[in-house]
């Protein structure tokens, strides 16, 4: 490899990212340019920064090597993405949220909230939330960077973390939400052309696309004994009905981020950039081509990189096999070992982009949700930028340390996880903010509480995979989860935190008093009228 030429392409890709980070800071003139970029995002700006935002390295390198676990079945999860993560997103909150959040001048997902339902103390709980969480998906999606950085430039892995989550606190703290969206399209266009040409590159590697895949099914003899009885049936098929795997897949890997990418604040602010429904209906193909190619084009690769690392002499093993147990680096390894050397150089700009647009999306949100939501009402002061970015650098400082303490194979399952607590937290809160008239502020703080400790309780005690891991339960019962009987062990928190946060949501709210009629009429006068 010629590191002279990779560092050199490196460079120029930084400084590219510097210039428009540069810029971005000199038209940030106020806290709503900061904040939401002055309202007045191009659509195809919007929607790629919105698509980059959502797929990250948590994607390409924690769920394609997933798909290389589980085969071909995890591409219902971009089906979800699309379905739910862009249509209904785009057309059924998209529109609402734009209208209502510029009704009320909202800056921010917790304003947002906090305003609809008139209730500071609602903003102040939903930015702690954030705040508190988000540095877990950060973390993630930093270690997913690092690892593949680690893997092409044959650096320690510690090196990789630092060097990269460094780069990203100087552009996101300087360009605020202008900078970032505009890095963002820059980036999510890297990242199609990357995943157009990865995909391709795999197909000619194996022979075609209907050689590939009729290798992929004859691989079906190889799956490890151990994951037989787990109902691991081959990379072509979904896990048999109803075992250990198919509740994983089912309920924490396509439930999970499926449904809880409705409630990501780092998306959920991107409605509010743009000036009319008329944009967001432009943004809606963008988008959902860029989710097909990226993720799905991540998860197709992951399943055939076990036929590519059983043909090759120097593995002759699947791929979890030859990556040594730990899905984070599949995909890695299939790129460094697999491409030509250009490619190389080409996927680790795709790489990079990706984990740099949703960190820098994620950074973002994580200071805006501790210097406006929680600082700055906590202690009567103004919006201030400067509070902001202290809380974007404590972001990073909390994502770097657990960077460092999280385990291999951690990165989809960590993605999985906090979609599913942004889920049972905020999804019901969020649809009654822009739909149920009759939702009250009781209601709302009923659901946030009941949907967050339910998706706590869920992990700590209930769910097998954390609770052992964490031990507490393990310490108070002397066993790793309370309910040992199948499939318990292996069910999502969602599946149980969301309806109960649902049920808080509407029983609460139809045992109190309503909400005051100038309010629902400020936020829902004309709220349909099209385009507007």
């Amino acid at each position: 490899m010629n590191y002279f030429a990779l560092v050199g392409i490196i460079v120029v890709y930084l400084g590219v990212i510097a210039y428009l980070s540069y810029r971005g800071y000199r038209q940030t003139k106020n806290s709503q340019d900061y904040l939401v970029a002055g309202r007045s995002v191009n659509p195809f700006v919007m929607a790629m920064s919105y698509g980059a935002a959502f797929i990250s390295t948590s994607a390409i390198v924690g769920f394609g090597g997933m798909a290389a676990l589980f085969g071909l079945g995890l591409l219902w999860l971009p089906f979800m993405n699309i379905a739910i993560g862009i249509l209904v997103a785009f057309l059924f909150f998209g529109r609402r949220t734009r209208r209502i959040g510029h009704r009320l001048d909202a800056g921010t997902f917790p304003e947002f909230i906090g305003r609809r339902f008139d209730s500071e103390w609602l903003k102040i709980a939903c930015g702690l939330i954030i705040f508190l969480f988000m540095p877990l998906y950060s973390g993630v999606v930093l270690i997913g960077g690092a690892r593949f950085l680690q893997e092409t430039l044959h650096v320690a892995y510690p090196v990789a973390l630092l060097g990269f989550a460094l780069f990203i606190a100087i552009y996101v703290t300087v360009g605020g939400l202008k900078g970032v969206m505009n890095i963002d399209a820059l980036m999510g266009s890297v990242m199609f052309c990357g995943m157009v040409f990865l995909v391709t590159m795999t197909y000619v590697e194996l022979g075609g696309i209907s050689e590939a895949h009729r290798a992929l099914s004859d691989l079906t003899p190889l799956v490890p004994d151990g994951l037989k009885p787990l109902g691991h049936v081959g990379w072509t098929s979904m896990p048999r009905f109803n075992s250990q795997w198919w509740w994983t897949l089912v309920s924490s890997l396509m439930l999970g981020v499926g449904i809880g990418a409705l409630a990501q604040p780092q998306l959920a602010v991107r409605f509010m950039t743009v000036k009319s429904g008329k944009q967001l209906n432009q943004a809606i193909l963008v988008g959902s081509i860029f989710i097909l190619v990226t993720a799905g084009g991540a998860y197709v690769v992951g399943a055939l990189s076990n036929v590519w690392f059983y043909r090759n002499p120097d593995f002759q093993q699947i791929a979890a096999e030859a990556a040594g147990g730990n899905p984070d680096t599949i995909i890695p390894l299939f790129i460094n070992r697999a491409m030509p050397q250009w490619f190389v150089y080409l996927f680790t700009i795709t790489l990079l982009s990706a984990a740099m647009s949703t960190l820098s999306s994620l950074y973002h949100v994580t200071g805006t949700s501790f210097g406006h939501d929680v600082f700055c009402p906590l202690f009567k002061r103004p919006s201030s930028t400067l509070v902001t970015k202290i809380g974007i650098l404590i972001g990073i400082a909390v994502s770097i340390f657990l960077g460092f303490l999280l385990p291999a194979g951690i990165v989809a399952r960590g993605t999985a996880i906090f979609f599913g607590i942004c889920a049972a937290a905020f999804l019901p809160a969020y649809c009654a903010a822009i739909y149920w008239k009759r939702a009250t502020r009781a209601g709302v703080w009923a659901s946030i509480i009941v949907g967050s400790l339910a998706s706590s309780f869920g992990l700590l005690f209930l769910h097998r995979q954390e609770s052992a891991a964490m031990g507490i339960c393990q310490a108070l019962f002397g066993r790793t989860e309370l309910i040992s009987e199948f499939p318990w062990p292996f069910v999502d928190s969602l599946v149980y935190s969301l309806p109960l946060s649902i049920a808080a949501l509407v029983v609460t709210s139809l045992l109190t008093r309503p909400p005051r009629p100038e309010l629902l009429e400020k936020c829902f006068l004309n709220i349909d009228q099209t385009n507007r």
